[in-house]
C-alpha cells in the first residue's frame, strides 16, 4: 500500500445524492479513501440504498469500505419507512431492559446489514445533566451514569453481535453542554474528578467491554486543555483515551466541517491535529474540497514527518482490524433481500414493547 492508499484510508468522506457521485467515486478509487457515511440525502428506499452500498463496495476491490450511517432512534434517523423507525435512546432508558435493549439493537442491526451498511455511529453515551441542552437531550438514555452504561453495552453487544461496528458519542461526554457544536464551539468547566464520576463512566464502561470504535466531541474541557477542543486534543485523546482508560480501539472524529471546528481551525490544520493527538479516521462529510484539502494535507505532514510513519501506520492498523473483524470474508448483498428484512413484524413487535414498557414507566 502506497502513503497516498494509507492515508487514504484515514478519511470517512459523505457526498450527495443517491448514487454514488463522480468526487466519491474519484476519492475511492484514486485514494482508496476507508469508508463513506449516509445521510438522509442518500436515502430513497431499502432497494436504492442496497444497491448504492453495492456500488460503492465495487468501487474498492483492495479493501472493503467501512459504510457508515447515524440510525440512533428518536430524530437521529438516517432511514425513512418502510425501515422500522426506532425509539430515542430516552424512550429506551424509561423502559430500562438490557434484554429488549439488545433485541432492538439487534434487529436495528438486521435491517442495516440487509442494506449493506456494516457501521452504526451509536450509542450515544452521553449523560443527559443538563436540561438546556440543545443537542443531546432525548439522544442519551438518561441522566445515571449507571443507567447509561448498562444500555449504552447492550446497544453495543447487539450491533456488534451482528457485525455492525458500533461507534460510542461523544467522548469524554457531550452531555452537559448549553451549545450545539454544529453551530458553535461548546465549553465545559468541570475538573477531570467530575468527569470520571459522571460523563466518562459510560465510556470507561464501553472500552472494558469490546466497543470496536468511538467518536470525539468538538467540545472544549476547559480543565483539561484550554487550547484544543477534544477531537484536536492530545491531552484528551492521547493522554486521557489511550494511555488514561487504555482503549485500543478506533476512534472516530465527529464531521470535521461543523461550526465548532470550522469557526475555530482551518480543516488542513483540523486534519492534522485530529490525527497528531490520536484520532484514526476523519469524518469529512460534505464538501469534497475539504476531504481533499484533509488529504492532501496529511500526504504532506506524512513526508515532511510532521506526522510520525508510526501514528500513521498505529490509525491504519486500527481501521484494517475493524475491517478483518466486522468485514471479512466479505459478502456481497443481493438488493432483493433487502426487503425481506426492513421493517418486518418481528422488529415493530420490539419497538411496540419498548415504547409501552417505557410510557407504563414514565407515567
Amino acid at each position: 500500500m502506497k502513503l497516498r492508499q494509507k492515508i487514504g484510508q484515514l478519511l470517512m468522506a459523505g457526498f450527495e445524492g443517491t448514487r454514488p457521485s463522480k468526487a466519491i467515486t474519484r476519492l475511492i478509487k484514486e485514494h482508496q479513501i476507508g469508508g463513506v457515511i449516509l445521510f438522509a440525502r442518500n436515502i430513497e428506499s431499502p432497494t436504492q440504498l442496497a444497491q448504492l452500498t453495492h456500488s460503492l463496495q465495487k468501487l474498492s476491490p483492495e479493501a472493503p469500505l467501512l459504510i457508515a450511517v447515524d440510525q440512533e432512534g428518536g430524530r437521529v434517523s438516517r432511514l425513512p419507512p418502510p425501515f422500522t423507525q426506532f425509539p430515542s435512546a430516552r424512550v429506551i432508558g424509561e423502559c430500562d431492559s438490557v434484554p429488549l435493549t439488545y433485541s432492538l439493537a439487534e434487529a436495528m442491526a438486521k435491517e442495516l446489514r440487509a442494506v449493506g451498511i456494516n457501521m452504526d455511529m451509536a450509542p450515544v453515551l452521553d449523560v443527559d445533566t443538563c436540561p438546556k441542552n440543545p443537542i443531546i437531550g432525548d439522544r442519551a438514555f438518561g441522566k445515571s451514569p449507571t443507567l447509561v452504561s448498562k444500555l449504552g453495552l447492550a446497544v453495543i453487544a447487539g450491533l456488534q453481535d451482528n457485525h455492525v461496528v458500533a461507534c460510542g458519542k461523544h467522548f469524554p461526554g457531550h452531555g452537559d453542554t448549553t451549545a450545539d457544536s454544529h453551530k458553535e464551539l461548546p465549553r465545559v468547566n468541570h475538573p477531570l474528578k467530575r468527569l470520571l464520576e459522571i460523563e466518562l463512566r459510560p465510556f470507561i464502561h464501553a472500552a472494558e467491554n469490546r466497543l470496536a470504535s468511538m467518536m470525539t466531541a468538538h467540545v472544549l474541557y476547559k480543565q483539561i486543555d484550554d487550547k484544543f477542543p477534544a477531537t484536536l486534543s492530545k491531552k484528551i485523546i492521547n493522554r486521557l483515551l489511550r494511555n488514561g482508560i487504555k482503549f485500543d480501539g478506533l476512534v472516530v472524529t465527529d464531521d470535521l466541517e461543523m461550526k465548532a471546528i470550522s469557526d475555530n481551525f482551518r480543516i488542513e490544520e483540523a486534519a492534522l491535529k485530529a490525527v497528531q493527538a490520536g484520532c484514526d479516521l476523519l469524518l469529512v462529510c460534505k464538501s469534497e474540497e475539504a476531504q481533499q484539502a484533509a488529504l492532501e494535507t496529511l500526504i504532506r505532514g506524512a513526508e515532511k514527518k510532521s506526522i510520525g510513519e508510526a501514528r500513521i501506520l498505529s490509525a491504519l492498523n486500527r481501521i484494517l482490524r475493524v475491517k478483518e473483524g466486522f468485514l471479512l470474508p466479505f459478502q456481497t448483498i443481493d438488493p432483493k433481500d433487502a426487503k425481506k428484512m426492513v421493517g418486518i413484524d418481528k422488529h415493530r413487535q420490539i419497538v411496540a414493547e419498548v415504547e409501552k414498557r417505557g410510557t407504563k414507566k414514565h407515567g
